[in-house]
């Protein structure tokens, strides 16, 4: 018997295939996030999204709890994905527009398809597919008069089946630009693949750069807190308010703990798109164009710095919050031997205060046994005067007699209360 997700596990390699694309072809693709939770967005609200459009195009719907879709409406054919936190479309149509890089290209998604929606475009891209001219200096040129020559990143890529273009900047139409030039005989399923890994290069660049952002705003939080944590480390060796500087640790600490929960998501997201970007390019197998800078060299200068400041915030909040906690260790240990120290004079004083009772003890017990020996004899006398008399004995004499032998069981008497009462203690 087949386990129950055999089959689905075996669909999910072959959902999303690559596009088949042949030049001459221009592509439309743009990512669409949520400005808030997106991880926990409806997910419900994106295919809704998704079926308005593909009715728009006479399109059949996506079905329900759908992770990805392709379709053909017209002369376009769409494919949709769902991520974690981002959904992406990419219209693919034949043929090409007669200006290169006309922001009606873009009109595949209205603007107003988008008003009623959350998501919002973090993404929108054009690509131009064409084959390549046999004059390099030609292709060139015509790159040079599309794209901005400062940023230009172009490289010859999959052992030559294309040159690839783009210079990652946004135009006035609000897209970022890129352009295919296709050997002739390259494959229409090669054409697709190189196609799909400049958008999927686009988009997780884009989706990493969220961390940047995020990082700004975490950065001025930390600039805030370390002063405040080594001033707190600097007065450990000091005598006093131990327990007031742990109650200030312990603020800093919850604070560092909550940056690192509410940053924890975008730090590991940010390090995964970036791990994807620099995959997509490696595939690419670049080789340099007339001395022009590659994908992966722009990447490099101006990408890469972005992505290590993302990783050095993280690796600074991780530092901070362990240095708080070993502070805090530390004065915690403090405070406990400062109890301790506490501890200790309370006891010596007990003990000092025990060693009085027991002098005042003994002092009590010795006006115990006078007291009580007073009261015996008077009790005494009254037996003792009809003896007397009868033994023609002098009274005085018979109760001065009876006074050392009264104390003495009295005496005996205490003690041997007081030691029945000690042989019962625990």
């Amino acid at each position: 018997m087949d386990h129950p997700l055999r089959h689905a596990l075996v669909d999910e390699l072959h959902a999303r295939p690559f596009p088949v694309l042949q030049a001459p072809a221009h592509v439309v693709f743009m990512a669409l996030k949520e400005p808030g939770n997106s991880v926990n967005r409806d997910r419900g609200a994106d295919l809704a999204l998704l079926n308005d459009w593909l009715a728009a195009q006479g399109m059949a719907a996506a079905l329900p709890g759908a992770m990805h879709h392709t379709g053909q409406g017209g002369r376009a054919s769409l494919k949709w994905e769902s991520h974690t936190e981002f959904v992406t479309y990419a219209a693919f149509q034949p043929g090409l527009p007669d200006q290169a890089f006309d922001p009606m290209e873009g009109e595949v998604f209205p603007k107003d398809w988008l008003a009623g929606s959350a998501a919002q475009r973090l993404v929108a891209g054009l690509i131009r597919v064409e084959e390549m001219p046999e004059d390099e200096a030609a292709m060139l040129a015509r790159l040079e008069g599309w794209l901005q020559a400062e940023s230009l990143a172009v490289a010859r890529v999959v052992d030559g089946a294309a040159v690839i273009a783009g210079d990652f900047r946004i135009d006035e139409g609000g897209y970022m630009r890129f352009a295919v030039f296709v050997r002739p005989g390259t494959g229409p399923r090669r054409v697709g693949r190189i196609v799909q890994r400049l958008c999927e290069i686009e988009t997780y660049r884009a989706m990493s750069m969220l961390g940047l952002a995020r990082v700004r705003d975490l950065t001025r939080v930390l600039n805030d807190l370390d002063p405040r944590l080594s001033a707190l480390v600097g007065r450990l060796d000091e005598s006093g308010g131990a327990e007031s500087a742990l109650h200030d640790l312990l603020q800093i600490s919850a604070e560092l703990e909550r940056l690192s929960v509410q940053h924890g998501f975008r730090f590991g997201a940010t390090a995964a798109y970036q791990a994807i970007v620099a995959q997509r390019i490696t595939v690419l197998r670049e080789e340099r164009v007339a001395g022009r800078q590659s994908f992966g060299e722009f990447m490099m200068r101006r990408y890469d710095p972005a992505m290590r400041t993302v990783k050095s915030a993280e690796v600074r909040l991780n530092a901070m919050a362990e240095r708080a906690a070993r502070a805090a260790e530390l004065l915690r240990t403090r405070v406990d031997v400062e109890r301790q120290a506490q501890n200790q004079k309370l006891l010596a004083s007990m003990d000092h205060r025990a060693d009085l009772q027991l002098r005042l003890q003994h002092t009590v017990e010795g006006l115990s046994v006078v007291a009580i020996s007073y009261y015996a004899l008077g009790l005494l006398g009254y037996l003792a005067k009809p003896l007397a008399h009868w033994a023609h004995l002098d009274q005085t004499w018979v109760m001065a007699g009876l006074v050392p032998v009264t104390l003495g069981l009295v005496w005996w008497g205490l003690r041997w209360i007081k030691s029945g009462h000690t042989q019962n203690l625990p």
